[in-house]
């Protein structure tokens, strides 16, 4: 029976590329051979820290989600656990079959609204 799940990998900055698209490939690579698939695949790209973690103020952020067997998740969290390049991961089991994908992250934040600043009247 496949399960649906979010995986959220935060990603260490000063790591070269190549070694966060092993990371990423690696985690693509255990679902397949799981048995299980990725629904969606998003690069949340880089991004300030709530508060350090190993040092580190920033981190890249990606979520994939995926179906699997309960087993996969076990695995997932070890190898990642393990990783250098892994700040920080969280696999979180999701309601219902197909994950849904969240909506699309704006590159830039949305303009605040005008707002009316004249003085009411005495």
């Amino acid at each position: 029976m496949a399960l649906a799940y979010d995986l959220t990998l935060l990603l260490d900055t000063n790591a070269d590329d190549d070694a966060r698209a092993k990371v990423l490939r690696d985690v693509e690579g255990a679902i397949a051979q799981a048995g299980g698939s990725i629904a969606n695949n998003q690069d949340w790209g880089q991004k300030v820290l709530a508060f350090k973690v190993r040092h580190k103020p920033e981190a890249h952020y990606h979520l994939i989600q995926f179906t699997g067997p309960p087993d996969l998740p076990g695995t997932l969290n070890r190898s990642l656990g393990i990783n250098d390049v892994v700040l920080r991961h969280r696999i979180i089991r999701t309601p219902g079959g197909e994950p849904s994908a969240p909506p699309a992250r704006p590159a830039t934040p949305p303009a605040p609204a005008a707002t009316d600043t004249e003085p009411a009247q005495a």
